[in-house]
């Protein structure tokens, strides 16, 4: 027994054994070098051809898609705007394991894993498929230069994972890496020019040439009493690059002003279409509204004012004709999101409009270049349509938006809010007189009275800045006498028809959060 179990451990068997493990980690090496090779021509055949998007975006649009509702508000819950990079790293992790697999079962069996590949490129065609705007043909296209490209690495790899033996045949591991790395970082730049290919430069330039005609009706003057200027405390007016973001797109579609129209169509008497040129050849106005994601936690930041400038929603209803039982309108984008709102909203409220203009510039491609829809009042799951395509008319039960199924109220009016950011959380301040400030929101409905409470002390009438518009939040601040130790500050906010801030805690879903913001604040003696 004991020969027979030293046989077994042979200086030869535990070779061999060495050799087989080494091969099998440059069998998982070449799988995640063609894969990597193969993404990146991919991704660099898409942005030469145009109408096919990135693939691995394409996938992640579909995982977006049909993911449960709860999974999908957890992430967002979780991650906050880091949801999609994560979903991107994500799926690149899966698809370099997917590429390690299938390189360590290609060394035995390569045409299954070959199938395999095309397998797994003919799932991110159909995914881009989803999109009505992908061609086919160029989809497929791209798809198969993809598994040539990654199946042709992998074949190459794989004559070069045998490690060299004693007697000189094989191939030199520092040759295998090298040439395994090359393969990859070509794959690398191949991804990152067909991301600079995908127009996004071309649209900036467009975008950059584009002058908005002067607004029929102007916002009025920003009075200097508006805007409080207290350090720490949030703008009035939140720069555009510094305005939250929320939506489904995991890239930014590009939309070219010079062949973007938009339709009003559906339950109207007469449906037509604009262009770019002609939506701002119309007269417009200029309001100042405060717009807040859903998903916005109390205290959170997914909210932000800005000056839109834009075709009246009640214009453009007038125009078309809304028929009878005619009770939602919804948006569609390009890429196929859908936001639903009732028609009265858009024929009452003066201020919702197909917005071309923020802060005084074309929209940014982020926040819906060329035209979207703002609404004030309501959250932008219902309403804020960007890269609009068009506007249809329906009764009220026969659509749902994008995000009803999943788990959100159809109706999602925007709940009264105030937020302290002076000072912020957990934070350490100097004893003696200071400042408690944030800001408050009711679009709609305005801001009435904003009160703070230190500890277990009264509710105290915080002053408010001037107001612009019922649709615009306001600052507010309190002179703030502090004293050393640890204090938690409470604020509430009353609107404008006399309704009090909730304190009762509620999350996001269905419709929104709701009770107090409170910060807890360290005060040290000075």
């Amino acid at each position: 027994m004991s020969g027979m179990a030293a046989a077994s451990t042979s200086p030869a068997d535990q070779g061999r054994s060495e050799r087989e493990r080494g091969t099998a980690r440059r069998g998982a090496l070449a799988g995640v070098a063609a894969v990597a090779a193969a993404l990146g021509a991919v991704e660099l055949a898409a942005g030469l051809v145009g109408p096919v998007p990135s693939l691995v975006l394409a996938v992640g649009d579909a995982v977006i898609d049909s993911v449960p509702g709860w999974l999908e508000r957890a992430a967002i819950a979780l991650l906050g705007r880091a949801d999609k990079p994560v979903l991107v790293l994500s799926i690149l992790l899966v698809c370099a394991v997917l590429g390690a697999a299938l390189g360590v079962l290609a060394r035995r069996w390569f045409v299954p894993a070959a199938a395999a590949f095309a397998a797994v490129a003919a799932a991110g065609v159909a995914a881009a498929l989803q999109d009505p705007r992908t061609a086919a043909l160029p989809a497929v296209a791209v798809g198969a230069l993809g598994v040539l490209v990654g199946v042709a690495v992998l074949h190459r790899l794989l004559r070069m994972a045998v490690p060299r033996t004693a007697d000189g045949t094989g191939v030199d591991r520092r040759r295998f890496v090298a040439f395994a790395g090359t393969a990859t970082a070509l794959g690398v730049l191949g991804g990152a020019g067909g991301w600079l290919l995908a127009g996004r430069e071309q649209l900036g330039r467009l975008r950059a040439a584009v002058r908005l005609p002067a607004p029929a009706r102007p916002a009025g003057p920003v009075p200097p009493e508006a805007d409080l200027e207290i350090a720490g405390l949030t703008p009035l007016f939140v720069p555009n690059d510094r305005f939250f973001r929320i939506d489904t797109a995991l890239r930014v579609p590009v939309v070219d002003p010079e062949t973007w129209s938009m339709e009003v169509r559906g339950m109207v008497d007469r449906p037509f279409s604009l262009t770019y040129r002609e939506l701002l050849d119309l007269p417009h106005i200029e309001a100042d509204v405060t717009l807040s994601c859903v998903s916005n936690e109390v205290g959170g930041d997914l909210v932000g004012n800005a000056r839109w400038q834009g075709v009246p929603l009640r214009e453009l209803l007038e125009r078309a004709g809304v028929q009878e039982g005619a009770t939602q309108l919804i948006g569609r984008s390009v890429d196929g999101f859908t936001a639903g709102f009732p028609t009265v909203t858009a024929l009452d409220v003066g201020e919702a409009m197909v917005a071309v203009g923020m802060n005084g510039e074309p929209l940014p491609l982020e926040h819906g270049f060329p035209a979207r829809l703002v609404v004030p009042g309501l959250y932008g799951y219902v309403s804020a349509t960007k890269w609009l395509a068009a506007i249809e008319l329906t009764r009220w039960d026969d659509v749902e938006g994008y995000w009803i199924p999943r788990g959100w109220a159809k109706e999602g009016p925007v709940k009264t809010q105030s937020r302290i950011d002076v000072p912020r959380p957990g934070t350490t301040v100097p004893a003696g007189r200071g400042v408690i400030a944030g800001v408050a929101w009711a679009p709609t409905r305005g801001i009435e009275r904003v009160e703070v409470r230190v500890d277990d002390g009264p509710w105290q009438t915080a002053e408010l800045a001037a107001p612009l518009d019922v649709d615009c939040w306001r600052q507010w601040y309190l002179p703030w006498d502090a004293t050393p130790g640890e204090h938690v500050i409470s604020t509430r906010a009353t609107d404008g028809r006399g309704e009090v801030q909730t304190d009762e805690r509620t999350p996001v879903a269905p419709d929104g959060a709701s009770g107090h913001h409170t910060v807890q604040a360290r005060v040290r003696d000075v």
